[in-house]
């Protein structure tokens, strides 16, 4: 029989975690659930930042969670760290499953030197991040947050930096920057809106309507709103900055809800404050939480909300079901299947 160590969180409890991967006990496979406890969601949060900037050495697990992990083929978490000394200890691992996209949290170099699948969960929290992107391009283009806030204040306020050129998505262009899982979501919804999407993505390959792929500067120049959902690599990096940023039109938004790595911050504070575009809405900053006095904090041409844009109770849940999914077709021979470092994992 084989055995699957999962790693529950605050965000997907272990009620949810062995609930999701239940199915697997069918095919002769041994679950347990151990926690990764966090006081709150904020201390898990700041671990799993330390983590994504200082890889999965950055924060070591509990010695709980360590114990007796040589007797395991299979595990499975979201934001736990698996770095070399699990790797290490864990010495029949055969697939390493992250409930999420990212992988920042696994040594992946590692885990394929030692012959063991890294799997990943692609689109779990799409559709919870594609439906929060609309919501940021109508609250930022339809002054919904300034109002609001206004109104608490005791002020009817209708007056606001874009009042003269407040638009419709109706025949506007949107430009998505990476096409996705996310961003086709996006698209599909803009087009029931009457938007005209534009994308670009040079890994994206198939038919990509209802948008039309462009070239990054063209995208740059024609949108509206432009949207970003490109993965975070070291060649992404700041793939919007000061040249992207100067192509926009003035009465363009900028909207992230990706990774905050993928715009340069300051450049787009500079773009805001000396109104070289409309506006931007925002989801992800490079410090988190955003320090007192931050630009973004006093702006009055930016919408911003606490990194939530993935953080609905639909997506936590369905992750270990869709992981349970995957591990269930690897276990049958069957493809596809997400192996993101080309690993083929001898389950027999």
């Amino acid at each position: 029989m084989m055995k699957l160590l999962a790693i529950s969180d605050t965000f997907i409890p272990a009620d949810t975690m062995r609930s999701g991967l239940a199915p697997l006990a069918q095919l002769g496979v041994e679950i347990e659930v151990r926690d990764w406890a966090h006081a709150t969601a904020k201390e898990l949060q700041q671990d799993n930042l330390a983590v994504e900037k200082g890889g999965p050495e950055a924060v070591a697990l509990p010695a709980a969670l360590m114990a007796g992990v040589e007797e395991f083929d299979i595990v499975v978490m979201q934001f736990a760290p698996i770095g070399r000394r699990f790797i290490e200890a864990a010495r029949r691992l055969r697939v390493i499953g992250v409930l999420r996209t990212g992988t920042e949290n696994v040594d992946v170099a590692f885990a394929t030197q030692r012959g063991i699948a890294v799997m990943n969960t692609p689109g779990r929290l799409a559709r919870a991040v594609a439906e929060c992107t609309v919501g940021l391009i109508l609250a930022e283009i339809r002054n919904l947050a300034r109002a609001h806030a206004k109104l608490r204040q005791g002020i009817w306020e209708k007056r606001f930096p874009n009042s003269d050129d407040i638009p419709e998505l109706f025949l506007r262009t949107v430009g998505l920057v990476g096409y996705g899982a996310v961003a086709q979501l996006v698209a599909g919804y803009l087009q029931s809106f009457g938007s005209r999407i534009i994308a670009y993505d040079p890994y994206f390959r198939g038919d990509p309507a209802p948008a039309q792929m462009v070239d990054l500067p063209t995208l740059m120049k024609e949108s509206d709103v432009v949207s970003i959902h490109a993965r975070l690599t070291p060649e992404t990096e700041h793939l919007i900055g000061e040249k992207e940023l100067s192509l926009m039109k003035r009465t363009a938004v900028l909207v992230n809800t990706a990774r905050s790595g993928l715009v340069d911050e300051a450049a787009l504070v500079r773009a805001l404050r000396e109104r070289r575009i409309m506006g931007a809405a925002l989801d992800v900053f490079d410090v988190e939480p955003l320090p007192a006095g931050h630009p973004f904090l006093e702006l009055d041409n930016v919408t911003i909300t606490p990194h939530l844009a993935g953080s609905t109770r639909d997506g936590f849940r369905n992750s270990p079901v869709l992981m349970a999914g995957f591990l269930a077709k690897l276990l049958k021979g069957e493809t596809p299947v997400p192996i993101i470092n080309g690993v083929k994992a001898k389950m027999g």
